[in-house]
Parts: C-alpha cells; structure tokens; sequence
C-alpha cells in the first residue's frame, strides 16, 4: 500500500488517496464533503468484497454504513497495469442517469456522493451480498428469475434514447482501449509472457491453434474495430456474473466503469458467453432470451461475434475465470466460441437468433 500511495502522491500531489489505514484522514475528508455529519464517527473500515479495477471500502459509522471506492492510475488487481483514472467519472454517470429511471433505478445502488477532483465516489451499502461468480461451479445454477431481471435489465438499459440525456455521456475511449487489448489483441500473441498451463495443465498447447489461426485473428481485429467504434447505444459494458450481486433487495448491477455509447450486441455477447461458460443449459437461456426487446437495426452476426470473442478471451486470456471445466470442456467451448466469430449464419447454436413479429429474439438456428 505503502508504495501505491507513494506512487500515487507523485502523480496527483494534491489529490487525497483513500486508504483503510488511515481512518483520521478519511474521517476529515468525509466530514469536509457533507457526507458524514461533524460529530460522526467511523466505527469500522473493511473491503466488502474482491474489486479488480478500483480500490472499494465500506465505511461503517455510527449512524450509517456506505461503499466508497477510488479509481487510481492502474488496475487495483494487477497495479502493474495502467489504466485511466477517469473512469470513476464514467460510473458515476451511469448511476446519474440510470438514478432518473424508476425501472432502472431499482437495479442499481443510489449515488451519495462524487468528488470528480478526488476520484472518489459514495454509493450506497447493499449489505450482505454476493456476486454471481458461483454459477461457473457445475454444482451452482443461476435462476431462471434472476437471468430474466438481468435481460430485463439490459433491455431497459439498450433502450434509453442517448439522445435526450441531460449531458453527453463520456466517450470512456482509454478505457475501451484498454479492454479492446485484452478481448481482441493479448490472448491471441504467441508469446504474452502468460503460461496458461499455470491455470490448467495443457492450456497452452489447446489454446496455440487459435493463436495461429490468421484466418480467426482477421475476424477478431474487426470485432474489436467495431468496439472501439461508435455506436447509439448505452451499455454497461462489462455485463458478466462478477458484475451482478444478489442481495437482500435482489438483484443489484454494479461496476459500469467501462459503460460507454456502444453496441447493444456486446452486452448480450457477453451475457449470453458467461451463461455458455457457466454451463447453464441451453433451454434457460433460449427462454429467457425471449424477454430481450432489441433495440432497432440489432445485427445478429455482430452479437454471436461479441458473444465469442469473450468465450475465447476467457479461456486464453489473461482475465481468467473460476470455470469449473475440463480440459475437454474448454475445448468444446473454444470450437463453439470460433464458429460464433467465424460461421455465425451457419452456427446450431443460440448465437444465431432473429427477430420475431412481437419484435423479440427467437432462435431460428435449426430453420
């Protein structure tokens, strides 16, 4: 911690760095920005759970209990990874917005606070919560209800008119850089300097035919070319278990630092590649995928693409996963994943679904 603070002190010399260990200076600061009374008093500083971009706290005082959560210069997880500062100020703003949609609302934790100069953001406490990272265990299954408040979910998301939003939202393109490199570019490098047998013995050889395969690589850049472009759609834009939390109060989506105006398709891409991943059956997510209302000129061939690159990403990236999968399974996957990308119109599998006349998804893979 020591040399983070340092680090981030050279960096931001005026720019309060938010620190467990240092209760008497958090105290001051969130008594200086209205957010604490003046006599209120911090009873407990802990880590509500394991963030991999941003250094999150819950604050517990003897009135109130709230997350609080910094973004600094570099990915939380892995610091030796650099990444955009800013991007507290693109979760922010997804909160604002969403905050102003009753139907939205209620998916989201509320806003307290944002000190846009500090990087810092206060949201509410959902309490006692776990995300949704279990269901990659075969023995765990997410629930029918549960998968039909996340499309739901997206659903009212993906329909928003970016259009009439008060101010533009932030175009998040650092960020989207970011990411693009490690779905579209790193997992696809000969040599990464990342041994995937760490993760599982033969993961490195299973995985060489795909970085060798100039053909799939081809179609990879211009998925990512279409990521990083524009799109008029505003979308979470890391919509996967690690992302969703089940709650006392229910369903709560959270993390939308890499929200940006963007393809509808990559949200369900992903959604769709971690229920496949998750191995949830095939018949749950044909269901559910009913509830999806499309947003208009939706292109199914860029969805199944989105859907696997994230596959393929997972397994031989560097953002790997708890999948409960065998060498085998993950070869099966890597093959349905390649056909996502590569043969979507001629894909049995979900990926490939149309619009029917109530203006849903349908699959029409075995027509």
């Amino acid at each position: 911690m020591l040399n983070k603070q340092k680090r981030f002190g050279e960096l931001f010399p005026d720019t309060f760095f938010l620190n467990k260990e240092e209760p008497e200076q958090l105290t001051d600061f969130l008594r200086m920005n209205g957010w604490i009374a003046a006599d209120e008093k911090i009873a407990c500083l802990e880590k509500p759970g394991e963030g991999n971009m941003n250094y999150v706290l819950r604050v517990s005082t003897d009135r109130q209990s709230f997350i609080i959560k910094q973004s600094r210069p570099w990915v939380e997880k892995y610091p030796q990874i650099d990444a955009p500062i800013e991007r507290i100020v693109v979760e922010a703003q997804f909160y604002k917005v969403l905050s102003e949609i009753p139907v939205l609302q209620s998916y989201i934790p509320a806003l307290k606070g944002f000190k846009g100069e500090s990087y810092i953001m206060a949201v509410e406490d959902l309490g006692e919560s776990s995300d949704f990272t279990l269901i990659y265990k075969k023995e765990e299954a997410i629930q029918t209800s549960e998968l039909t408040e996340l499309i739901q979910f997206l659903s009212e998301l993906h329909q928003i008119d970016v259009r009439e939003l008060r101010e533009p939202f932030p175009a998040n393109q650092k960020l989207k850089q970011l990411n693009a490199e490690h779905i579209f570019h790193y997992p696809y490098l000969l040599e990464n300097g990342f041994d995937l047998d760490t993760i599982q013995e033969g993961l490195q050889a299973l995985a060489l035919p795909y970085k060798q395969d100039e053909a799939l690589k081809d179609k990879i850049i211009d998925l990512g070319e279409r990521y990083l472009g524009l799109g008029d759609v505003l979308i979470h834009g890391d919509y996967y278990p690690g992302s969703w939390l089940r709650t006392r109060k229910g369903t709560k989506v959270i993390d939308p630092e890499f929200a940006y105006v963007g393809n509808a398709e990559f949200d369900l891409g992903v959604l769709v590649a971690h229920l496949k991943m998750a191995q949830t059956e095939e018949s749950v997510i044909k269901a559910v995928l009913q509830e999806y209302v499309m947003p208009d000129n939706f292109d199914h061939v860029l969805f199944a693409g989105f859907c696997g690159a994230e596959i393929l990403r997972r397994i031989i990236g560097l953002a790997q996963l708890p999948l409960d999968l065998t060498l085998a399974e993950k070869a099966e996957l890597l093959g349905w994943a390649t056909h996502c990308v590569m043969q979507p119109a001629r894909n049995g599998y979900l990926p490939v679904l149309n619009k029917s006349e109530s203006g849903n998804l349908i699959d029409k893979s075995q027509c």
